[in-house]
């Protein structure tokens, strides 16, 4: 017996055999051993497999046929066949054609046919079936409701999961359907087939048949998924498909089963289902940048993708398989190495390693599983394996992908070049539609690990300060191959990752300086900066300033180049405590700080930084943040922010809040000294004191200052001393 192309309608009318043998079939039966219809679960895995294949069936009824997988069966001397695979196509056409002839009010002995479908696994699913043929819906409401509300239909039935997945399939269907005319004539037109081979030709046994049906489980969403891809493939080149689904079933199952599991720790998830399809959607979403696009607005379903990409409507399918088997290939045997887990931990680290480039502890240094466990995965908005991490595992696999022609060594400088240049490009590594640098930027990484040169022609990449660095680096150590560990230490260290331009190749012999210098207290480098010179930077908005605090984030902002202005000055300054002491410690800086304190008590002159140093007050919050609208024209009006970006009601101006953080105004948000019904506020040379509801002044207190401006007294005791002596 030959493989056929069939329709439900006329596989019923069928000979199978060859004469006098041929036996005509006679009855579809799903037998007691088979699993129960699973298509109508309500799992939202099961959800998505129906929803495509009806979308599947609704295009082939009103667009282009189709062919559907093989269905393989066993046909008896009676012509009874009962399907070893198949069961699920089979039942859901049987329920389609039932609500075609039924919608279309088709003559009965036009679907008589559907009487010779039948379930064995239950008593109340083979009665179901019976009734079903013989009841004629309404079509005022769910299907699913008129049917359950039949006096034929026993409450019980519902518990049944075939009767109940058939309830639901039949109202997905009535949804998609119920606005197409002449269903049932245009299902007599063969728009849906499907080969039937039965089982005896392919020498399957009995005890085979019992052997894989006895498992009750139902198809897995990656099972459709690589039937899908296969059929795909191979309507467009059957030698890739057969290579394509070997590798799949072999050499990259093998590749990925040690990462099984889906890091979910469960112990009984023995399949790398979910692992494929995470490092498939990373490879589309290669594609779709090399494209010049953003996956954002896109669809993520595996199935949407598989469309888009790798099935033949796609001009480019061809190429986009070819480029799905290298990024898989390029993991499977790396010379010299077991595993990927052993290649990437032999150049990979959390903390500085002669050799190894620098992750964040806080990411798996086998980003390889990371990309199988937690790709296109979110939490809230929060992408698990955000857009950095995918630039830096494309340079990984760029490099796999052409090992004859990159030396490892080669490799192990420019992989540094790129994990410097993401991890200061933050706002640059971005895909947003209006702003999708991702292309550019995966782009410029090819080039950098295939050359070990950057690009200029590559516009709108990574961060342009950080760019003109790496290629500073590059002529320095062309130069300086000695001085390659000591940079690279540098450039590892936790406040400067990647980025030195705050030292400067010029300064390398001050790195073991900066790593003992801020292993000291945060606030007494502040300090101590401060009292070599005033180190901020003013930031864009001209009016919102950078210092240092006791919180990190603070130095990261002051030492990466940025579209502040006042970097330079805050190098110099930093430079200029560095050639102080070879070693610091909290001593050596409190020597340098007290000895400005005493300098300025002495000459009598208080510039802001007195002020800034003396008083903890002055020194801005966890962000190191202050605002001031004119610096130039009033150098002492700082104000302490205690946020990011705004102020707030705990912002404040230190000069009030040091003489009397009891009456300081929140609602002014730290701006005045509040006394009963009159209040007090700072000018840059005085204090003004005013009535509350008028405003009107009171009395103004000087402060004295030379001709340059600058204080002559403390501002702080002259307050202090007028509010003794008035409140």
């Amino acid at each position: 017996m030959a493989t056929t192309l069939h329709s439900f309608m006329d596989i019923f009318d069928t000979k199978f055999g060859e004469s006098p043998e041929a036996v005509q079939l006679k009855k579809i039966i799903i037998p007691i051993i088979q699993r129960d219809y699973a298509q109508g679960r309500k799992r939202s895995d099961v959800t998505r497999v129906r929803d495509r294949f009806i979308e599947s069936l609704y295009n082939a009824v009103t667009e282009k046929p189709i062919t559907l997988d093989f269905v393989y069966g066993d046909i008896d001397d009676e012509g009874n066949m009962t399907p070893l695979d198949g069961q699920q196509r089979l039942t859901t056409l049987f329920l389609l054609h039932w609500y075609a002839a039924k919608k279309g009010n088709v003559p009965e002995g036009d679907y008589a046919f559907l009487k010779k479908f039948s379930y064995e696994t239950r008593y109340s699913a083979r009665y179901f079936c019976i009734d079903l043929v013989d009841y004629a819906p309404e079509f005022k409401t769910a299907i699913s409701k008129e049917i359950v509300n039949q006096a034929w239909f026993p409450l019980d039935w519902e518990n049944d999961p075939t009767i109940s997945s058939m309830l639901v399939m039949l109202d997905a269907i009535d949804n998609k359907f119920k606005n197409v005319t002449d269903l049932w004539e245009k299902l007599k037109g063969n728009c849906i087939t499907f080969y039937f081979l039965p089982i005896k030709d392919v020498g399957l046994t009995d005890e085979l048949y019992i052997k894989m049906n006895s498992r009750g489980k139902p198809l897995t969403l990656f099972e459709h998924f690589k039937a899908e891809l296969e059929r795909e493939i191979r309507s467009m080149d059957e030698n890739l498909a057969n290579r394509i689904m070997g590798k799949i079933d072999r050499d990259w199952t093998d590749l990925l089963w040690e990462y099984r599991n889906s890091g979910s720790g469960s112990s009984d998830d023995n399949i790398i289902d979910d692992e494929f399809l995470r490092y498939f959607k990373f490879i589309c979403d290669v594609i779709c940048y090399r494209e010049g696009k953003s996956p954002l607005g896109r669809s993520n379903d595996e199935f949407d993708l598989l469309q888009q990409y790798f099935s033949a409507k796609c001009p480019d399918a061809i190429k986009n398989i070819e480029t799905m088997e290298r990024f898989l290939d390029c993991w499977c045997n790396i010379p010299g190495y077991n595993s990927p887990t052993d290649f990437l931990k032999s150049f990979m680290a959390n903390k500085h390693e002669t050799g190894k480039i620098l992750v964040e502890p806080r990411f798996n240094l086998n980003i390889f599983e990371d990309c199988l466990h937690a790709y296109s995965d979110k939490i809230g908005r929060i992408r698990q394996f955000p857009l950095n991490r995918i630039v830096l595992l494309y340079a990984i696999t760029t490099y796999l992908q052409n090992l004859d022609e990159i030396a490892e060594d080669d490799f192990r400088r420019r992989i540094r070049i790129v994990n410097n240049l993401i991890q200061n490009s933050d706002d640059e590594v971005s895909d947003r539609t209006d702003r999708n640098r991702i292309p550019a930027i995966l782009a410029e990484t090819d080039a950098i690990v295939l050359t070990g040169a950057i690009d200029d022609s590559i516009e709108n990449n990574f961060n342009v300060s950080q760019l003109s660095e790496e290629k500073e680096k590059i002529i320095f150590l062309g130069d300086n191959h000695d001085m390659a560990d000591t940079l690279f230490e540098l450039e590892d260290h936790f406040l400067l990752n990647g980025q030195i331009s705050i030292v400067g190749l010029e300064n390398l012999a001050y790195t073991k300086r900066f790593e003992s210098l801020f292993k000291c207290s945060f606030d007494m480098i502040d300090c101590a900066m401060m009292a070599i010179g005033d180190y901020g930077q003013v930031e864009r908005n001209k009016w919102r300033y950078q210092y240092g605090s006791t919180y990190q984030f603070a130095w990261n902002e002051l030492f990466h180049k940025s579209a502040n202005s006042g970097f330079e000055n805050t190098k110099n300054i930093l430079v200029s405590l560095l050639a102080t002491n070879e070693e610091f410690s909290d001593e050596i800086l409190k020597n340098i700080v007290d000895n400005y304190i005493q300098e300025c008590e002495n000459n009598s002159l208080y510039p802001f930084r007195y002020y800034y140093i003396k008083y903890r007050e002055y020194r801005p919050g966890a962000y190191g943040k202050m605002h001031n609208n004119s610096a130039v024209e009033n150098p002492y009006m700082f104000l302490v922010m205690q946020t990011k970006s705004q102020l707030s009601q705990s912002s404040y101006y230190p000069y009030l809040k040091v003489v009397s953080d009891t009456h300081l105004s929140k609602d002014d948000m730290g701006r005045r000294l509040v006394f009963g019904g009159e209040h007090i506020i700072c000018t840059n040379n005085s204090y003004l004191r005013r009535k509350n509801e008028s405003n009107e002044l009171v009395e103004k207190i000087s402060i004295a200052q030379n001709d340059e401006g600058v204080d002559i007294e403390d501002r702080i005791d002259v307050l202090k001393n007028y509010i003794k002596a008035n409140f």
